[in-house]
């Protein structure tokens, strides 16, 4: 039995044609069981070329749809190793479809996204630093109100005590 990719080719001598078709048989029922057969992370991994990390991130997203989850029991270890299988359907539509380049590029995008987005808290943070506390932008209905003439707190308020 030579695999190649898409076809199996099975060569036997011209004498031996009952075993020819049980061979053909048995190698045809166990493709078709192949073909059902869950995906675990480790394959898909290798099948859409992603990091173990980019598989978490977007399972969690529910970009990379789980059909279930396994459950093994490995030799020397004290507890079970949970994790989730893919459909090999699904697999072969996001590897077809190369959304894994395209995921990667939303992410960049995101990241990009959330490092401006801090920078500009940081900001606006530093710029509020050395005068009185900024606040978070009028939201707070009581900013506007007059704050209460307190007596003798001014000494806490002195020390940084009160914020």
């Amino acid at each position: 039995v030579k695999a190649e990719t898409g076809r199996m080719t099975l060569r036997m001598r011209e004498d031996d044609a009952e075993e020819l078709e049980a061979a053909s048989n048995k190698i045809a029922k166990t493709l078709e069981t192949i073909a059902v057969l869950p995906v675990l992370p480790r394959e898909a991994e290798d099948i859409l070329a992603i990091s173990s990390r980019e598989r978490h991130k977007w399972l969690k997203d529910g970009r990379l749809q789980s059909i279930g989850t396994r459950t093994v029991k490995m030799r020397g270890r004290s507890k079970a190793v949970n994790f989730h299988v893919f459909d090999p359907r699904h697999i072969e539509d996001i590897l077809d479809r190369d959304l894994p380049s395209l995921w990667r590029e939303e992410d960049a995008q995101q990241v990009t996204e959330n490092r401006r987005r801090g920078a500009g808290k940081a900001a606006l943070t530093r710029a509020g630093k050395g005068s009185e506390k900024v606040r978070g932008a009028g939201n707070n209905p009581r900013d506007d109100a007059p704050r209460p003439k307190l007596e003798g707190w001014n000494a806490f308020d002195d020390e940084g005590l009160l914020r």
